[in-house]
């Protein structure tokens, strides 16, 4: 366990490591920092399966881990797995489309994130877009982040979380109870 007053160091390269170390032989996929936009290449040409993440950015490349951590094996051959993306600027309609879309991996990432010893926060990106109350979509966020303690995470996730658990010697029990909304909510108070 890290002395209550230190502070572990959040390095990308120390992600990208453990990340292929755990998947790129298992799974013919790697890690990779310094894309201007997070994405996703299948394998193809003898070549491994890339996760790419915006510049060097740890928040970032746990959230692109937690989108193929999520995606079944067909969506891992599609570029970006087969979904749509829309940019930055996005109308109500489309952001609550997008919100829709993001609670699963915003959870596992959340998930992700407590492993390292850090906080999590919500990411509704979209900067430049019309703005829209954040609390439904942390709850929906939380909720799901719920229900994966209560079901459990898949092999490629419970794998990933132990591996993060171990490098940054965070417990390794998962209980709903260390999620808490007021975390990550950023707008009006609850």
């Amino acid at each position: 366990m890290l002395a209550l007053n230190s502070q572990p160091t959040f390095n990308c390269n120390d992600l990208v490591k453990l990340f292929n170390e755990t998947f790129e032989t298992s799974h013919n996929t790697i890690l990779v920092a310094g894309g201007s936009e997070p994405l996703y290449l299948p394998a193809k040409n003898g070549e491994c399966a890339k996760i790419i993440f915006a510049y060097d950015y740890f928040s970032s490349a746990l959230h692109e881990i937690s989108h193929w951590l999520i995606a079944g094996e067909a969506r891992r051959r599609l570029e970006d797995y087969g979904y749509w993306y829309s940019p930055d600027g996005r109308n109500v309609e489309q952001q609550q489309a997008f919100e829709k879309v993001e609670v699963t991996p915003q959870a596992l990432e959340w998930i992700l994130t407590k492993a390292c010893g850090r906080l999590f926060r919500l990411s509704l990106d979209n900067l430049n877009g019309q703005v829209c109350s954040s609390k439904p979509f942390a709850e929906a966020v939380h909720y799901r982040v719920g229900m994966l303690t209560k079901t459990g995470l898949n092999e490629r996730a419970k794998h990933m979380r132990k591996v993060l658990c171990d490098f940054y010697q965070t417990p390794s029990e998962l209980e709903e109870t260390d999620f808490h909304l007021k975390e990550i909510y950023t707008g009006d108070a609850l």
